[in-house]
């Protein structure tokens, strides 16, 4: 919490699990989750995974996630006073503020012509990408523990052998006949 210090691993989480909320919001997991703001139904981007995500090396944020949580909250301080919001000790300055005034932070710090936008939109981006893809799993194994933006999608379950067949074209019709140098397996010659 934040009243343990601004640098605590469990505050670092909770500042990062509202940013991607607010970047895709989803349902509260208990009712007195504060780091999830419960601005929609259903699973958002914590639900899917964003985190995880994020802490993977792969995508090269893990490092520096430590900064965005501070940074965040730096930022979140300063936006409550300049709006005159109650300080709340119990919690980091982020998690605190209500979703419409996240929201809002976020849109300053994403907007063009703020100095710290890139990495703002990036980990925008990656929170995306969680929820859009499941970019850190597997995708039948995403699809099978019901990932939320998978199936918000209606992504297609793959066949039996956990291989993907479209026998009917997705768009109902083929868009465009086949080059006569195509293989039966789809290559040109």
């Amino acid at each position: 919490m934040h009243s343990a210090g601004p640098h605590t691993e469990r505050s670092r989480t909770m500042t990062l699990e509202a940013f991607a909320d607010t970047i895709i919001p989803g349902e509260k997991r208990t009712g007195d989750d504060r780091a999830i703001a419960g601005a929609a139904t259903g699973g958002g981007a914590v639900a899917a995974g964003a985190l995880e995500l994020l802490r993977m090396s792969a995508p090269g944020l893990d490092t520096g996630l430590d900064g965005f949580a501070d940074r965040l909250n730096e930022h979140a301080g300063a936006y409550a006073a300049e709006h005159e919001l109650a300080p709340e000790r119990s919690v980091p300055p982020f998690v605190a503020l209500p979703y419409r005034h996240r929201a809002a932070l976020v849109e300053r710090l994403t907007s063009p012509g703020h100095p710290e936008k890139d990495g703002w939109v990036l980990l925008a981006l990656f929170s995306n990408m969680a929820f859009d893809s499941a970019a850190h799993r597997h995708t039948a194994e995403a699809l099978r523990a019901g990932h939320p933006g998978l199936v918000a999608m209606g992504f297609a379950e793959p066949d039996s052998d956990g291989v993907w067949r479209f026998p009917q074209y997705s768009y109902g019709r083929p868009l465009a006949d086949l080059h006569p140098a195509t293989t039966d397996s789809g290559s040109p010659e």
